[in-house]
């Protein structure tokens, strides 16, 4: 009994390889495991796609003619108005998916499992958030030809029309790894649902997404100019085209330099959560 323990205990134990060309092939090997593992479950993409599909259609028909834009009312001014805050939406929206993804991943062990591989111990989170980016690329390119088909149009140059997208795609990324950390730190997939959710509200709707900011109170106002969400949507309008004539230029800075600020913002959540997520990785699986 002893020697086997003996034996058990002079067993190396598999170290992880460094260097950022073995981080990268660790990662992008953890990305296409998690691709395939969407691929054989499309009803996933599908639901995932009815919500903001069903929030065009709502918003563009049945607000559409209520809410006042650069002063106007017209349905179609607020339609081409409302799409990079549907846009936006969608992409932080998959902030649950990345927790609940992860969540289950550790309550099934496979984690672990990953662990006792030499491979770089950030490549699971990157790997994961990855796959999540591909998946949302491709969620918001059926959602902007939703968009196209129900007269929303692109007034800009394609080289702007697809910066505006990179930038989307961008927060969604940084939003991948607030829903990482979430994912590692409560118990359940259903939590971390529930937990990248709750707060996403509120950051959505106090902001620039669905109406002007300069139509509400002075402090939910401020909030809605300095809200990351807000400068990602500002910056795709403007790349896209869609601000309407005579629609009122808050004299926020991230309102102002819409571009930069969510640059901005989206490498400064990067950088603080993807740290606190691979440190949340190696405590738990310690």
């Amino acid at each position: 009994m002893s020697a086997a323990a003996d034996t058990l205990s002079r067993r190396p134990v598999p170290v992880a390889r460094g260097g950022a060309v073995q981080s990268v092939r660790d990662s992008l090997v953890v990305a296409r495991r998690n691709l395939i593992r969407m691929a054989r479950i499309p009803e996933v993409v599908i639901f995932g796609l009815v919500q903001p599909i069903m929030f065009v259609v709502l918003f563009s028909y049945v607000f559409g003619g209520s809410i006042a834009v650069g002063g106007s009312t017209d349905p179609d001014t607020y339609r081409q108005f409302l799409m990079a805050g549907i846009f936006a939406q969608t992409v932080t929206f998959a902030t649950a998916g990345a927790g609940a993804g992860i969540a289950d991943d550790m309550h099934k062990g496979l984690i672990d499992r990953f662990r006792s591989l030499p491979m770089a111990r950030g490549a699971v989170l990157t790997g994961r958030t990855l796959a999540d980016l591909v998946q949302t690329a491709l969620t918001l390119v059926v959602l902007a030809i939703v968009a196209v088909i129900v007269g929303w149009r692109i007034h800009n140059s394609v080289a702007e029309a697809l910066a505006g997208f990179a930038l989307l795609l961008l927060l969604g990324y940084a939003f991948s790894w607030i829903g990482a950390l979430i994912g590692l730190t409560v118990r359940t997939p259903e939590a971390a649902t529930s937990g990248g959710l709750i707060w996403l509200f509120p950051l959505t709707f106090i902001s620039n997404a669905f109406v002007p900011a300069d139509n509400m109170p002075t402090v939910l106002r401020t909030i809605a100019e300095w809200n990351p969400f807000s400068a990602t949507v500002q910056a795709a309008r403007e790349l896209f085209g869609n601000l309407p004539p005579g629609y009122p230029v808050p004299s926020a800075w991230p309102m102002q330099h819409p571009v930069w600020a969510s640059l901005i913002w989206s490498v400064v959540i990067i950088a603080i959560f993807r740290g606190l997520a691979v440190r949340k990785y190696r405590s738990a699986t310690a």
